[in-house]
Formats: structure tokens, C-alpha cells, sequence
């Protein structure tokens, strides 16, 4: 059986479907992907046929379009939070040269994401896992250069799951000492953790996710950023 990359729930949705049929759907497709159907309830053999009988073929061959990678569930995850980041900051009171710490660890690991193109299935975003503690560190180790602030980690979370995406994950883990301290740094200090950020995202993408195992793409030029 030909695994695909990604499942489709967000298609199913604009199909009519519930979320609770997606939610379903995509827990079902992913334990195919992993153990295969055998192990199945029949009504779950079914319920995937029906599921993946309404969804539109895929075109294959040489005129197949590969999926973008800002349309895939992990780079869609990370932007939903760096969005909501960026759109606080009139709230947050942040001065023209401020920002915060946890928005210019997600700009950097898209960046780093869409130069690579890595592939986004479930061996990249199991190692992908591990950036959860790296996250934590690397805005720990600059608290002594700002000033701490509160934002609402939960919100964007439970905003894309209204939308559907009922699968996605908490930015931050349970047992964050400060749940909801938000770094804020401030001209030269913002400038000079982005770039110790811009190297430890890089090296680490480019050195533990599977698909980029044999690429031999070098870093991006330093002022280079993804098509907007």
C-alpha cells in the first residue's frame, strides 16, 4: 500500500463533514500509516472508504502537483501560533523595536522549513518533537535581556481547533514552569537571539529530519526569506 504523506482531513471539511467525522477520519488514517488496516473493525475499514471515496482523486504521474509546504498540517501549526504572536502586539503594548522571543523561534523554524522543503510526514514530525524542549531553552537563555509579558499560549490553539484542526498539539509543554511569560527583547538584543536561534534551527533541520538525510542544500544566505 502506497502511504501517502499528509491525510486530508481539512479537504473533508469543505466537503460538508463534521469536524468530530474529520477528527475521526485522520485518527483512523493515521493508524493505517502506521500498523496498516489489518488490525481494523470492519465499521472502521468502511468508514475510511467512505471518507477517502469523497474525496477528489489525486492527479499522478509527471502532472502530479506536489503539495506546498505551507499547506501542510506542521508549517500550517507553527504559522497559526506566529500569527497570533505577531497580531498581540499592539495588545501587549510592544514598542516598534520589541519583539517577542517565542515569535522569532517560530520565524526562524519556518524559514528554515520553507528553504529546506523538508517532506512534513510522520518521520519528520516525530524528530520535529524534539524542538519542543529546544524552544524552551533557547528563550529561557535569554530572559536576563528582556522583559517578561503574559500571552495567552491556549488561545491560538483552541482558535484552530473551532476551525477543525482538531488534531494539532499545545505549543508549549504542560510542565512549562511559566506557562504563559512571554520574552520580549528589544533592538540588538532581538536581533543577536534571532541569530543564535537562526543557527541552532538550521543545524538542527538540517541534520535530524529523515527526508533531508542525503541533501547537500548549504544554509540560506542570511538575507534570504521565504516568498510571501
Amino acid at each position: 500500500m502506497a502511504k501517502d504523506e499528509s491525510s486530508r482531513g481539512p479537504e473533508l471539511l469543505t466537503l460538508g463533514w463534521t469536524a468530530e467525522e474529520v477528527r475521526k477520519y485522520e485518527e483512523l488514517w493515521e493508524y493505517r500509516q502506521r500498523w496498516g488496516a489489518i488490525n481494523l473493525e470492519l465499521e472502521d475499514r468502511q468508514f475510511l472508504r467512505k471518507a477517502e471515496g469523497a474525496l477528489p482523486k489525486r492527479v499522478s504521474g509527471k502532472g502530479s502537483v506536489k503539495k506546498a509546504i505551507q499547506d501542510k498540517a506542521h508549517y500550517l501549526w507553527l504559522s497559526s501560533y506566529c500569527d497570533a504572536m505577531k497580531a498581540s502586539a499592539p495588545e501587549l503594548g510592544l514598542a516598534e523595536d520589541e519583539l517577542g522571543a517565542w515569535q522569532i523561534v517560530l520565524e526562524e523554524e519556518l524559514r528554515a522549513l520553507a528553504y529546506y522543503q523538508p517532506v512534513l510526514g510522520l518521520p519528520d514530525t516525530i524528530k520535529a518533537k524534539e524542538l519542543i524542549s529546544l524552544r524552551e531553552q533557547w528563550v529561557a537563555g535569554a530572559e536576563s535581556q528582556g522583559r517578561s509579558l503574559s500571552f495567552d499560549f491556549d488561545a491560538p490553539l483552541e482558535a484552530a481547533k473551532a476551525q477543525g484542526h482538531s488534531k494539532w498539539k499545545a505549543l508549549r509543554p504542560e510542565t512549562a514552569a511559566n506557562p504563559s511569560s512571554y520574552l520580549v527583547l528589544q533592538g540588538e538584543g532581538a536581533e543577536a537571539f534571532r541569530a543564535q536561534v537562526r543557527t541552532g534551527v538550521i543545524e538542527f533541520i538540517r541534520s535530524t529530519f529523515p527526508s533531508l538525510k542525503e541533501t547537500d542544500k548549504p544554509e540560506p544566505p542570511a538575507d534570504w526569506q521565504p516568498a510571501s
